[in-house]
């Protein structure tokens, strides 16, 4: 592994998937994590136990404060965490406002310090809730723009956005990962999870991780509270 990346790690099923892949790819990982003021802390341990088990040059934590703008069930304690699907076309209240945006520019200019090209991270266009920011088109035109705005870009050296999992169905990222050896049990994807780690079962993100396993063929590991 030469070539230095950036991987965006939650802590969750996707990222840890992102991260193996990159690795696989050849890449040297270089994870960067957020405490954005999310309603817990348990995908951070999570992404910690995820590096230690599949290896990275160096892990982050960055910490920024979305929660003092609120707007979003993940980042104002104000807005319950919706329990059903959302409707088609709708943007769910777990969306939080221009979050891979404002996660990305972070993730640039960690690459540009690094003379990076590449980044990645585990957005998904199929199996996913309806958030803006997880479209392909959205990717383009953030690369495009990030060419734009670095000075490795201007210099010729553009960088390249990494999307392994964008169109792929939740049970195919699944399969992904335990080929290339993500122990899922590890990570953690619910929304409202408590302070151990144990998904709620009954959120979105409970229910497409869920149904991804069983589609998959595959045990689900993941940890739920008792009812």
């Amino acid at each position: 592994m030469t070539r230095p990346a950036v991987i965006l790690l939650s802590g969750g099923l996707d990222s840890a998937t992102c991260l193996a892949i990159a690795r696989d790819q050849g890449f040297a990982p270089y994870c960067l994590s957020f405490n954005y003021g999310q309603r817990h802390n348990a995908e951070l341990k999570a992404a910690e136990r995820v590096t230690r088990a599949l290896g990275a040059v160096e892990h982050r934590v960055v910490t920024i404060d979305l929660a003092s703008f609120g707007g979003s069930a993940l980042t104002d304690a104000n807005i319950a965490v919706p329990e059903e699907a959302p409707q088609q076309g709708e943007i769910p209240l777990t969306y939080v406002p221009a979050r891979n945006t404002i996660l990305l520019s972070y993730a640039l200019a960690w690459a540009e310090v690094l003379k990076s090209d590449d980044i990645f991270i585990g957005v998904n266009a199929v199996d996913y809730s309806g958030y803006p920011d997880c479209r392909p088109d959205y990717i383009a035109a953030y690369q495009a723009m990030a060419r734009l705005a670095t000075r490795t870009g201007v210099e010729g050296s553009p960088l390249t956005i990494h999307t392994p999992l964008i169109s792929l169905s939740k049970a195919e990222i699944v399969q992904t990962g335990t080929r290339l050896g993500v122990d899922y049990g590890l990570t953690v994807t619910c929304y409202q999870a408590d302070d151990d780690g144990r998904a709620c079962g009954v959120c979105d993100a409970c229910r497409l991780r869920r149904e991804g396993f069983a589609v998959a063929g595959l045990p689900d590991p993941t940890r739920y509270r008792p009812a």
